[in-house]
């Protein structure tokens, strides 16, 4: 369960993010890697409305770095996907754009066996970019949102949804 009680999961939009994911982000070699396939799950998704998405992941030895923590390049692909995902729930888009800008703020880190929280939301969606932001919180003890590992920005150029 997710740590916002306020949240409202729009089923409709939970489908299409799990389905993006599973066919879209799942074809991509690193996302695959990092984040799992329909096959092989790593991420599990827990709520969806517009614009925003929360999902949870266990580290696994691929998420570290060399000192046991989160990867800085690992929490940099999460803010990729989540920033596209964020889109995607915008609006059920099917394409949600290019890079154009991406930012991270470590904060703390999470190690092998923790689970993480990922939000990813969206700030604005124009004509020809869209803006998200991105957080990665640790799981405490009681199931809740604990410390803020990172948060992050991530600016893309989109087409109109057509």
């Amino acid at each position: 369960m997710a740590s916002d009680p306020t949240f409202t999961t729009d089923a409709a939009i939970l489908e299409h993010v799990t389905s993006y994911h599973a066919t879209r982000c799942a074809a991509s070699p690193i996302y695959a890697f990092l984040l799992g396939t329909p096959s092989s799950p790593q991420i599990r998704f827990l709520q969806a409305s517009k614009g925003v998405f929360v999902a949870r992941l266990t580290l696994a030895p691929h998420h570290l770095n060399s000192a046991g923590g989160l990867h800085g390049s690992v929490s940099a692909t999460i803010v990729d996907w989540a920033g596209g995902l964020a889109i995607a729930a915008w609006d059920l888009r099917t394409a949600t754009g290019v890079s154009v800008d991406i930012n991270i703020s470590y904060l703390s880190t999470a190690r092998l066996g923790e689970e993480v929280e990922i939000e990813g939301r969206v700030e604005r969606v124009g004509a020809n970019l869209a803006f998200t932001e991105v957080r990665i919180w640790k799981v405490g003890v009681d199931g809740g949102r604990g410390a803020v590992v990172i948060s992050g920005r991530h600016t893309k150029f989109v087409r109109s949804k057509s």
